[in-house]
């Protein structure tokens, strides 16, 4: 299988942890609901090409994302993947009540740095949302859980345009102070520059968030993804969101593009030295297994360029 060539780049992280993202945010937002049972083997195949931090899937009430309505039968077939993390989506304590019973130990919570994206998603005032969060992140701590805090719109909104980096950093700021161990920026539409992500991770610093409790989530919307995640790794994050095959959007916004390929940062990531612990081969059969069950070709390059044609849509 072809490799990038190894060169490293000063000032860069030894080692990055992905956060992959597929198996829920990239399947939640897919036409075609994939049975359990596949999505099962999918979490299986991405933890044996070395991914430790698997999103598995979300607790919300499956009238609004149906694609995720098995998550109590997924969720308990996953339990022979030791030393891997499944983080679960939960909207509120009934959806945190749901994942607790099952044992997850790892709990997100997903708010808006915009009024107009908490409305279309939450159906609430951001202030409202950051009410409702807060006994779902104080419940989840007693529990012994850790808890991520998803900030979106973090760079610009389909309905506001750009969003202030003054207005982030204080939706960010109350979303940690409600006790997350981690913060996700989300760049949901994918509009984010490197220079504007520069100067919202050092705004973030400048108030109190350090940069190790950090992560990207970027959408390649205008082909900045990769460009964006190294601006950040240079800033000293080590934390990257991303999708295998380059799954989803967010059914909520429907500019929203697909995520960052996994693929797609662990050829940037290899080829820049920097550890991952992903086997770039057994990944892009993964994704290409999962585009066959979807019946489409992945739109990862790094999935078609390493696909030789007569096999894009083989099983």
């Amino acid at each position: 299988m072809t490799l990038p060539m190894i060169s490293p780049a000063p000032g860069l992280p030894a080692r990055v942890r992905i956060h992959e993202v597929g198996p829920r945010d990239g399947l939640q937002n897919e036409k075609t609901t994939v049975p359990t049972e596949a999505k099962a083997e999918f979490i299986h195949r991405l933890a044996r090409a070395g991914l430790t931090t698997i999103e598995a899937t979300s607790f919300v009430h499956p009238k609004w994302v149906p694609q995720l309505a098995d998550a109590e039968s997924l969720f308990p077939g996953l339990q022979d993947l030791d030393g891997v993390h499944l983080p679960v989506l939960v909207p509120n304590e009934r959806g945190l009540d749901r994942a607790l019973s099952l044992g997850a130990s790892r709990i997100a919570v997903f708010a808006s740095a915009t009024e107009s994206f908490a409305k279309a998603n939450l159906n609430r005032t951001v202030a409202e949302s950051l009410a409702m969060f807060e006994p779902v992140v104080a419940r989840a701590k007693e529990a012994g859980a850790h808890v991520r805090g998803y900030l979106s719109m973090c760079f610009g909104d389909p309905w506001e345009g750009a969003v202030p980096v003054r207005q982030v950093v204080s939706v960010a700021k109350s979303l940690m102070d409600l006790g997350c161990d981690e913060l996700s920026l989300g760049d949901t539409i994918g509009v984010a520059t490197p220079g504007h992500v520069r100067t919202l991770l050092a705004r973030l610093n400048e108030e109190g968030v350090p940069t190790d409790r950090i992560g990207v989530h970027f959408h390649d919307t205008y082909g900045q993804a990769l460009a964006n995640t190294l601006a950040a790794l240079q800033h000293g994050v080590t934390t990257v969101d991303a999708s295998a095959g380059g799954l989803g959007g967010c059914p909520y916004a429907k500019s929203a593009t697909g995520n960052l390929a996994t693929e797609d940062l662990v050829w940037m990531l290899h080829g820049l030295g920097i550890e991952t612990g992903v086997d770039l081969g057994l990944l892009t059969d993964t994704s290409r297994w999962m585009a066959g069950r979807l019946g489409r070709p992945s739109p990862s390059r790094t999935v078609r360029a390493l696909t030789p044609p007569a096999s894009e849509h083989e099983q």
